[in-house]
């Protein structure tokens, strides 16, 4: 069973991406940047749910952190936001995909089958 990082401070957002994934995946949740930089040291998931608004570290920091060690693991950028170039920051900070929340299911899915197969 693959493992998806969920980085994510919300309890709202960690709840609803557990119901959505929880009986494909094996799931960890880290509820700040740096504890999610952490734990993907640790446990090398095999894709990673980054929220890009968190405390502590924010997801472009965290993200660009973890690509200093994992340069081809699946990053996909989650944010409430959905202002024009907020994909680019994103993607420039290194993740593989963007997407705005609430998270459409349908979507979410479609990418993480594009990451993971």
């Amino acid at each position: 069973m693959k493992t998806i990082l969920i980085v994510e401070d919300l309890e709202l957002n960690i709840d609803l991406l557990t119901q959505i994934l929880e009986d494909e995946f094996s799931l960890l949740v880290a509820r700040d940047g740096a504890q999610g930089v952490a734990l993907a040291e640790q446990h090398r998931p095999d894709l990673i749910l980054m929220d890009i608004s968190l405390p502590v570290l924010d997801g472009y920091a965290a993200t660009r952190q973890i690509r200093q060690t994992f340069s081809t693991l699946p990053i996909i950028g989650l944010s409430a936001h959905a202002m024009s170039g907020d994909d680019d920051m994103a993607r420039a900070a290194g993740c593989n995909a963007y997407l705005t929340k609430p998270v459409d299911e349908d979507l979410l899915r479609q990418t993480l089958k594009e990451f993971l197969g």
